[in-house]
């Protein structure tokens, strides 16, 4: 919500974790308003929505880990004496406390486009920079270093009885996984913002901020959502990987991290046992490409992940055009055998070069 007075300049920025949207906010704005400039009286306002040297929609990048209240939080508050600090649901699954659990490290970078001046910003650690570097930042956070490891992560995490993101990371293959995505296959083709070093970025994610176990951040949460975010999460170095190569077949992480996801889908566990799945707006149609896969019975795979592994919408591309298809119905297939496949798969694919 923004409240705009006409002849005087406006500034208005959506500060969140998803590419291009500040774009989209500004091009829906002004066009809006563009359109509701239809006589005479209100034709000015249109032009003045369309001035750029007045209205700005400023791009931002923004990180630091918020997941929802933690109970251990809550009970070592409650321990320390501190009153009223119960964690409340709501009808619609929102989590609400007195207190916020989150990590220390935090990033804002901000486009430097304010028509009337702005207060110094910098002296709060914010970066100033050009759309063009916030761009980059947001493109090295969501597409290399932070984004995809957690959307391998977790989900590999559910299917090995993982409840904390941090357990995950001291578990040996899936810490392998986490760092081949990032530094072997993300990294060599991730462009640096020149503000922020995308290595330095990521050892302090790899040290530091995934293995915080006082964050309280759980698998299941941040399994909420992700088929629809595969597209830019792995899809963006698949592509620069095929552009650059003509082929993304050299890619060993990033596909077991889609094949994870796939075998997920079927809500079961290594062990054979039943899980809850996360909400996610895709399921009904994924888990119908799935219907007839059966837990124990590799086989069953037959073809039916060509319409999920070939469809554009979900992963920005083809991934039988880029070489990536046949592998990934092959990891698949493998983690689908029985009791302990799942760890025996990331084991064959992660340690063969060891």
């Amino acid at each position: 919500m923004f409240i705009i007075i006409h002849d005087y300049e406006l500034i208005a920025s959506v500060c969140d974790s998803v590419i291009y949207i500040e774009d989209r906010y500004s091009r829906r704005r002004r066009t809006g308003c563009a359109r509701r400039s239809t006589d005479g009286e209100s034709e000015s306002f249109g032009e003045y929505v369309q001035d750029a040297a007045r209205v700005s929609f400023p791009w931002t990048m923004i990180d630091k880990i918020t997941p929802r209240p933690s109970s251990s939080v809550a009970d070592a508050l409650a321990e320390a004496g501190v009153e009223d600090m119960e964690i409340c649901v709501t009808s619609k699954h929102t989590y609400i406390a007195p207190f916020v659990n989150a990590e220390a490290p935090e990033y804002l970078v901000v486009e430097d486009s304010f028509p009337n001046g702005r207060p110094p910003l910098e002296r709060a650690g914010v970066y100033m920079t050009d759309r063009e570097t916030v761009n980059r930042s947001e493109r090295m956070k969501v597409t290399v270093c932070l984004n995809p490891i957690h959307t391998a992560l977790c989900t590999y995490e559910r299917l090995l009885g993982y409840d904390l993101f941090a357990e995950g990371m001291n578990d040996p293959q899936l810490r392998e996984l986490a760092r081949q995505i990032g530094y072997v296959e993300g990294l060599p083709v991730v462009e640096d913002p020149g503000i922020l070093s995308p290595r330095a970025f990521l050892d302090e994610l790899m040290q530091v901020r995934f293995p915080n176990a006082y964050l309280g951040d759980t698998s299941a949460r941040i399994a909420v959502d992700i088929s629809q975010m595969l597209g830019i999460r792995f899809g963006e170095t698949i592509r620069a990987y095929a552009a650059r190569e003509g082929s993304a077949a050299c890619l060993i992480a990033i596909p077991l991290a889609i094949a994870g996801r796939i075998r997920y889908l079927l809500a079961v566990d290594d062990q054979g046992e039943p899980f809850e799945l996360s909400p996610d707006p895709l399921f009904p149609w994924l888990r119908a490409q799935l219907a007839d896969v059966k837990y124990g019975e590799p086989d069953s795979l037959r073809d039916c992940l060509r319409p999920i592994l070939s469809n554009v919408n979900l992963f920005g591309l083809d991934l039988y055009a880029v070489g990536l298809g046949e592998k990934i119905e092959e990891m698949v297939r493998r983690e689908l055998s029985g009791p302990g496949a799942v760890r025996e798969t990331l084991r064959a694919y992660l340690d063969r070069d060891k």
